[in-house]
This record gives structure tokens, C-alpha cells and sequence, in this order.
């Protein structure tokens, strides 16, 4: 499940830097911080 969660994080972070790059800053940065609360290092929403 840990690795799941770090493939997903990562490609949210990814699709967010992606997105930034595209000029579409808000949805960057929805991206990106999701990623950094589904990721499993720290602030993961999964954690119970």
C-alpha cells in the first residue's frame, strides 16, 4: 500500500510541476499539494 501511495504522490507532484509549466497555476498547485497529502512521507491523509 506504501508503495502505491509514493507512485501516486509522485505522479500528482509530476502532473502539478507539468501543469505549472502550462501556464495553469492554480490547478499546479492543487496538484502539487495533494500529492504532498496523499504521499505517504509525513502529512498522508491515509494515516490513521
Amino acid at each position: 500500500m506504501e508503495l502505491i501511495l509514493w507512485i501516486l504522490a509522485v505522479v500528482l507532484v509530476v502532473a502539478g510541476i507539468l501543469a505549472l509549466f502550462r501556464r495553469q497555476i492554480l490547478w499546479g498547485i492543487v496538484l502539487i499539494v495533494v500529492g504532498l497529502l496523499v504521499g505517504p512521507g509525513g502529512v498522508s491523509i491515509f494515516n490513521t
